[in-house]
């Protein structure tokens, strides 16, 4: 049996040095054929500066000198952040404290991972020398030799798609080398004795994003594409790339989007409403209608406070609030306030408060007995917890209906998240909050580790590297403009749903001093799930329908966490799945479910019809900021743009 008490990240890091040196010892011997006058290939003389004048040359020059006063501009800068900070006595952003996480977390792998069978290690990477030796021989007997088909290689990843890598021998057996190996450790972790599932799912994560660290792509000596692109542009890639990179590093986050392609209420979150209510946890957003008759029963969606709410609100052909106001829906939406030192103490009791507060300012404001609910992500578990309270309180009634997009109750199958979430890695995350609060630019690096091949190392290569200028993206926009969490609120919520899984256990939890029982809920409720979503899976989200007992439709949409969440019907992309939301599992929902084109959202109107179909005219507070009536400030407000 495997001992998984007998760990360290530091006999981890030897076995990868011994992998790379020996990696590193067969690209030597093939690259110094390749420069040493046996074999030069055009593929790689065409790569290299030749016969450069003196204008190149200085070219070449201005470039270095360029990088050279980047960094000592950076240096400087990071000297005087460093003083301001200890002088005033707060805690910098340290990413090296991020990469403290990383490292508690790779530092569980078992000693014998990497060393385990290392002759079978050294006799593939003696093959995969072979698999390149083709080449080699062709170069020496002066015959030509063409880079083989992707379709022939044992291995294929859209990272080497370029046909650079397949044009020399080294970066052929690099690449080849890499995908082998990362296949083996992974083959490792899935042969391992003695591990229980968590651990061997954590065990997977770690391994899988140590992978993807190390793959060649990343660095400019071992990516071709990135040599012939520096050779092409005098080092002015690297100079952009660098100034990238210190930007990225004074904010302290990578940079997925152009950062001033879009502002807020202009071109993003731009749907007209005004700020009809304010607490110093939240602002309730009331939208302007824009038909002459709405539904009686408004909608107020809780999107999640871990980001902003315009998720719901990008350019106006994807946003979801303005497709619900055309639709004939008064339509409330609550901005969460991003979290700073005066929100030390908030837990989820606030949030629960909050939600039944918002429940109740509309009903009063627009006098009508009941609304419609939407809960997104966290802001959805809260939503099933608000409904349980409400439902013990005998007020229920207060809520006609209950929508879920990709919200979790039960945690036992909550996806990579859980990665993040030992004991240890609880500990250190509360070092990251001395001022009572999470920075949240450390939960942006933990999404994007999620899916680290496309969201970080995808970006290192073609901002930093390449040197490429910045997309202009809404959605990657609203995914880096973070916002900050309550420390108390999050450790909570860590520990007490995702590690404990205490919210499906009847009575284990109370908030605002009443006990949380999900059975209890009877509202009748439509829940949504991502099919490929890694951070709310659709099994988990599916489990939902074992603790509620009112009407239940569920939906199965295509794609992930938001575009599985954002997809409007003018987009006509993916599809979602309709079938027994009574089936006795996910699987057995698919099994039988029917395949639909398009946009779910159409569906859910019609559902939330069949809830109530009653309409009423546009008339006193139905129109927000109309004669009479006292608003806060126009839409998106205040609390979004807090920082």
């Amino acid at each position: 049996m495997a001992d998984t008490n007998d760990t360290g990240f530091g006999a981890g890091a030897e076995s990868l040095k011994g992998f790379f040196d020996m990696q590193g010892e067969a690209m030597r011997e093939l690259f110094a054929n390749a420069l040493g006058g046996q074999f030069a290939p055009d593929q790689l003389k065409g790569m290299m500066p030749q016969g450069l004048d003196v204008g190149e040359l200085g070219e070449w020059a201005s470039a270095s000198a360029q990088l050279q006063q980047l960094w000592l501009d950076f240096a400087a800068y990071q000297a005087t952040q460093a003083a301001e900070k200890a002088t005033k006595g707060a805690t910098a952003l340290d990413p090296a404290q991020w990469l403290t996480i990383s490292q508690g977390m790779l530092g569980q792998m078992p000693k014998g991972l990497f060393e385990a069978q290392a002759k079978l290690t050294q006799d593939s990477l003696q093959l995969w020398q072979g698999v390149a030796q083709s080449f080699l021989s062709g170069a020496a007997t002066g015959a030509a030799s063409e880079a083989p088909d992707p379709a022939s290689l044992p291995k294929n990843d859209r990272r080497f798609a370029d046909p650079v890598w397949r044009e020399h021998p080294a970066f052929l057996l690099l690449h080849q080398t890499y995908l082998m190996l990362a296949e083996y450790f992974r083959s490792s972790v899935n042969g391992m004795k003695g591990l229980d599932p968590a651990a061997r799912q954590s065990l997977e994560f770690a391994v899988g994003a140590l992978a993807e660290a190390m793959s060649p792509d990343n660095f400019l000596l071992t990516n071709p594409v990135v040599m012939k692109r520096t050779v092409e542009t005098r080092g002015g890639n690297l100079v952009r790339g660098m100034q990238h990179l210190i930007n990225d590093l004074k904010r302290g986050q990578l940079t997925h989007t152009d950062p001033d392609a879009f502002r807020l209420g202009e071109n993003l979150a731009a749907t007209p409403g005004k700020v009809v209510h304010e607490t110093p946890l939240y602002q309730l957003i009331q939208y302007a209608p824009a038909t002459e008759t709405v539904l009686e029963v408004p909608l107020v969606i809780f999107p999640p406070w871990i980001n902003r709410f315009y998720i719901l609100d990008l350019t106006p052909k994807k946003s979801f609030i303005k497709w619900a106001v055309d639709q004939g829906i008064s339509v409330f939406v609550v901005s969460w306030k991003s979290a700073d030192e005066s929100m030390a103490d908030v837990v989820w009791d606030d949030y629960i408060r909050a939600q039944v507060e918002a429940i109740d300012h509309v009903r009063a404001r627009l006098d009508v007995p009941a609304v419609h609910t939407i809960g997104y992500c966290v802001a959805g578990t809260t939503l099933a917890a608000t409904l349980a309270i409400l439902a013990r309180r005998g007020e229920e009634d207060k809520v006609k209906s209950a929508t879920f997009f990709t919200a979790q109750v039960d945690f036992e199958k909550s996806g990579d998240l859980k990665h993040f979430i030992d004991e240890g890695q609880l500990q250190m995350i509360g070092q990251l909050s001395p001022q009572g609060y999470l920075d949240g630019r450390y939960l942006a690096a933990t999404f994007n580790a999620l899916r680290g091949k496309d969201l970080i190392w995808n970006y290192v290569v073609n901002n930093y590297l390449l040197g490429e200028d910045y997309p202009a993206f809404d959605l990657l926009h609203w995914n880096g403009d973070v916002t900050n969490l309550p420390s108390k609120w999050h450790n909570d919520y860590l520990r007490d749903l995702y590690r404990d899984n205490k919210l499906v256990a009847p009575d284990a939890l109370e908030a605002d001093g009443t006990p949380i029982d999900l059975t209890r809920v009877s509202t009748p409720t439509f829940v949504q799930a991502g099919r490929e979503d890694h951070i709310a899976p659709a099994e988990s989200v599916w489990r939902i329908t074992r603790h509620f007992t009112g009407p239940m439709e569920f939906l199965l949409a295509g794609s992930g966490h938001i575009a599985g969440v954002v997809n409007p019907p003018s987009a006509n992309k993916y599809q979602y799945w309709l079938g027994d939301s009574k089936a006795p599992s996910l699987a057995a929902f698919v099994e039988g479910a029917e395949e639909h084109p398009g946009s779910w959202w159409p569906h859910w109107l019609e559902w939330l019809h069949t809830q109530s179909d009653v309409r009423a005219p546009v008339t006193g507070k139905r129109a927000p900021g109309g004669k009479g009536d006292a608003v806060i400030e126009d839409a998106p407000g205040r609390y979004v743009k807090t920082r």
